[in-house]
Parts: C-alpha cells; structure tokens; sequence
C-alpha cells in the first residue's frame, strides 16, 4: 500500500537506535564497495549504518582513493583490499538470491553486504560479484530488494532475534513536494514505533530540497 510522506521529521534520531538496542548484537557489518565512486547516496546510506551498527561493527572493504578511506574512516574499520582477498572467519552474504533464508537461529560473526546503488528491478549484482566469488554460505532478507542501509538494519534485527515476517515495512512511499508533484520511491523501509528508519538527509537527497 503506498503511504503519502510529507517532508516532516519522520526519521528516527540517533537516541532512538541506542533505546531499541540495534547496534548491540555481537554481528559485525562488511560492506564490500562495488561502486566505481562514493556516491552521496551511498555516503548517506554507510553513515546511518555506523550510526546504528556503531562505528566499531563496521568494516569498509575495496576503498580506493585516500579522500574516499578519509572520508570512510569516520564510519568504521576501512580495508583497500576485497573482501575475496581478505579473510573472516565464519561469515556469510547477505544475497537477495540465496535460497535460504537469514534467521535468528544462525549464528554468524560477520555478515557482508553488497555497496552498490539498487535497480529496479533487481540485477543479481549481488550474486554475480561476490557469492559467485566467495565461498561462503548466503541469506537472503525475505523477497523484498532493500538499500545497502535498510538490509543491513533488517540483518541485525533478525540477528536479535526478530524473523523477518516480524519486521513491519512500508513498501513504496510517496513524497509529496508540492500540491503538484511527488516522487515514488519503490523501495522498503523499515517502520518502528510507528516512524520510518530512513537516514537523515535522505530526502533532502531526494527531493532537492
């Protein structure tokens, strides 16, 4: 069902996550950047995973350029290398074409994530660049396609023990800029305590404004 988002403060502040306990799971967050740049999309997306993952459960994999590791270095651990290159041990890919589900039943150290811009609809990116090329176990979140920041909220919610048909979602939103125009985002969002988990500066991002 699609919801109509004016541009108010529907976000969740940084007080929020530490109340409901996100970032405080033994998991730690791998982002393998696939990009052939940091995009502000992406920069924004990777800031509001360290600040509900928290900064120290955050690795940064296949940085290249010194302003990119600078810029990344604020948000968690940075690596040059991929992460076919570097070694971790029990861990798994968060691949939106795994046959398995993620559950709060398994137990993992590490869970990689894909950093790349999503398509609509999906590519497989995910699959043909990294668990094609790693051999690791894969999960997917259930049969909705997610930004980098939104899977890797849902991932550490299931890690604390919440199965993914517990999670509720917005599935499209609406934003209204003006009485004559909107803009659909056709991606899920996560929704607690009735607000949506969207990082800030997001839809100024989106709107321009």
């Amino acid at each position: 069902m699609n919801s109509l988002i004016y541009l108010l403060s529907i976000n969740l502040n940084f007080s929020d996550y530490k109340n409901l306990g996100i970032g405080s799971t033994m998991v730690k967050l791998i982002i393998e950047h696939l990009d052939t740049r940091l995009w502000k999309w992406s920069y924004i997306e990777y800031k509001h995973i360290s600040d509900f993952a928290g900064k120290e459960n955050v690795i940064f994999t296949n940085i290249k350029g010194p302003k990119t590791t600078e810029k990344l270095s604020r948000l968690g651990e940075v690596h040059q290398e991929s992460i076919k290159n570097l070694k971790f041990n029990n861990a798994c890919v968060l691949d939106p074409s795994a046959e398995k589900t993620l559950s709060p039943k398994d137990n993992y150290d590490y869970l990689i994530l894909g950093g790349i811009l999503g398509d609509h609809p999906p590519q497989e990116r995910t699959k043909e660049m990294l668990t094609k090329r790693l051999e690791l176990p894969s999960r997917n979140l259930g049969t909705r396609q997610f930004s980098t920041n939104t899977a890797a909220y849902v991932a550490l919610k299931i890690c604390r023990g919440t199965p993914i048909e517990k999670i509720e979602f917005e599935d499209e939103l609406v934003v209204k800029v003006s009485d004559s125009e909107e803009i659909i985002l056709p991606f899920p969002y996560v929704k607690e305590k009735g607000k949506l988990v969207i990082p800030e500066g997001y839809l100024a991002l989106v709107t321009g404004h």
